[in-house]
């Protein structure tokens, strides 16, 4: 029998359902249907579909006439032409694969992943919101300029500084942001200075925000209880260095207990505080940045405040600042004037400003979303997000650390840290846990980071999961580590449930398949 519309079903082997199948954990990873599906290229060339009724262009509209040669595509070999019905099939069997904060487990360290409440998605879409064109006037724009307003006043309430700015799409143009605020103000003073210092647990991105505004970065080590000691501040700290970056809680789930005294080394030579708002969910309504003598930092509005986010993106990166950064906000500010707000995007009203960084004002969006996730938890909820996050962090923990390697035994905050030693005299590795934990019905957590632990599991629960699905997601690790100690080879090919097993990373990232050409077949 032909098979014209592509795909094919694949019935999984093994058989049964959470409450029978001793693999299958609480995340939801059960037998049943999936459908293969093909490449819209591999569906066939043109054929003559269409899936839309627009007229052939008329008038005298000649494009080869009215555009410039560089504007203009000669046909693609190969294109394929579907009806709507084959692309909606497609997609929907597409979106069947994947996993999602909405589908089950989303254990990422570092990146909080955690659900978004659909109250914020629904304000997001309110169409005086949604339609908002970014070059409405002011006199039209004024609930938009109003919500950027508060949520700025907001941010710089719950994080301790004397303003924010809205603009960064996301936390690594918010970190290039602070940087350039920093350089800018030892520039105004005229003393440039050359380096910054960045611990061995800061993020990642932190030494390429210094390396591109021209600094030279200078990695502190941090100590064996996995924190930076003033000492150690102290010995690379001199009149040449700018800034230094700090991550607290740093990548190992830890907080930063030194920061007040490594403030006063800091600022003792002149030089600025970086703090790096990707774990702000640790500390929200508990402690702010702006009062431990942090001079700039970036929130992550897709982390902390719970917008949507991963594959790329949308995101949101404000930086808030202490007072004597203030001058330095980039553009456009929103401003309040009686009852009224206006934008200020003239340089003349602000001209030691670093200037506009990309168009408009930000991702407008994403404003929506956190400020009605504020306005909905208030104070008492924002504490109680960072209070559930730690709590459910050190659930883990407590739950795990018999079964898996705890490098670090200092107290842990909104995520843990374990290790792959316990299973490497069996031949099992970190990748082969985390592909072995999918077969359970969880996404893997983050691996191999922090670069300071080898092998690291690096878990955050987030306060959005609950008591039950945290027991499913032990008993899915307590298995592993058991099938790790009697049957190590079960670890090594795992996934086998997914519609695709276990894939040749080696080869994947050596010989990556990049462009598609007719008659090729794709593996």
């Amino acid at each position: 029998m032909s098979n014209p519309t592509g795909w094919k079903p694949r019935i999984e082997q093994e058989s049964g359902t959470a409450a029978t199948h001793p693999e299958v954990g609480a995340g939801g990873a059960t037998s049943g249907l999936a459908h293969e599906e093909r490449l819209l290229f591999e569906h066939g060339a043109a054929n003559g579909r269409t899936g839309v009724s627009l007229p052939p262009a008329g008038g005298d509209f000649d494009p080869e006439r009215e555009l410039p040669p560089e504007l203009l595509r000669a046909g693609i070999e190969g294109l394929p032409t579907l009806g709507e019905l084959e692309v909606v099939r497609h997609f929907t069997r597409l979106s069947a694969w994947n996993h999602g904060i909405d589908t089950g487990f989303y254990p990422l360290g570092s990146c909080t992943m955690k659900y978004n409440p659909k109250s914020s998605e629904a304000l997001a879409r309110l169409p005086g919101f949604a339609n908002a064109h970014p070059l409405l006037p002011p006199e039209l724009a004024q609930g938009s300029l109003e919500l950027m307003f508060q949520l700025e006043r907001a941010l710089s309430e719950i994080s301790g500084f004397a303003a924010t700015t809205l603009a960064p799409a996301a936390g690594a143009q918010g970190e290039l942001t602070g940087v350039m605020m920093i350089r800018a103000w030892h520039v105004a003073r005229g003393d440039a200075r050359k380096r910054v210092l960045v611990p061995d647990t800061a993020h990642g991105t932190n030494p390429a925000s210094c390396a591109q505004n021209g600094y030279d970065v200078v990695q502190l080590e941090s100590g064996p209880d996995g924190r930076l000691h003033p000492e150690t501040v102290r010995d690379a700290m001199d009149e040449d260095v700018a800034a230094i970056m700090i991550t607290s809680p740093n990548t190992l789930g830890i907080f930063e207990a030194h920061i007040a005294e490594i403030a006063e080394i800091v600022h003792a030579k002149g030089g600025l505080l970086y703090g790096d708002g990707a774990n702000l969910n640790a500390l929200l309504g508990v402690a702010r940045p702006g009062d431990m003598g942090f001079d700039v930092m970036q929130f992550n509005l897709h982390k902390t405040f719970a917008t949507p986010h991963g594959g790329g993106g949308p995101g949101s990166g404000p930086v808030a600042v202490s007072e004597k950064l203030v001058p330095f906000l980039p553009l456009p500010v929103v401003v309040k004037e009686g009852e009224r707000y206006r934008l200020v995007n003239d340089g003349k009203e602000r001209p030691r400003t670093i200037g506009k960084l990309r168009e408009f004002h930000g991702n407008f969006g994403m404003f929506v979303r956190a400020l009605a996730l504020i306005r909905e938890y208030g104070p008492e909820g924002l504490k109680a997000t960072a209070q559930l996050a730690v709590l459910n962090a050190n659930y883990l923990r407590a739950r795990l650390k018999d079964a898996y390697d705890l490098p670090y035994e200092t107290d842990s905050l909104h995520e843990v840290v374990f290790t792959d030693k316990a299973q490497k005299p069996t031949g099992v590795t970190t990748m082969d846990l985390a592909k072995r934990l999918i077969d359970h019905g969880f996404h893997p957590p983050t691996i191999y980071f922090p670069l300071v632990v080898h092998g690291a599991l690096m878990i955050e629960p987030t306060e959005t999961e609950s008591k039950e699905t945290l027991d499913g997601f032990v008993d899915g690790m307590h298995a592993i580590a058991e099938q790790a100690r009697t049957d190590p080879e079960g670890v090594r090919a795992s996934p086998r449930k997914p519609v695709r097993a276990r894939l040749d990373e080696t080869r994947a990232a050596r010989k990556p398949v990049l462009r598609w050409r007719p008659g090729m077949k794709v593996e």
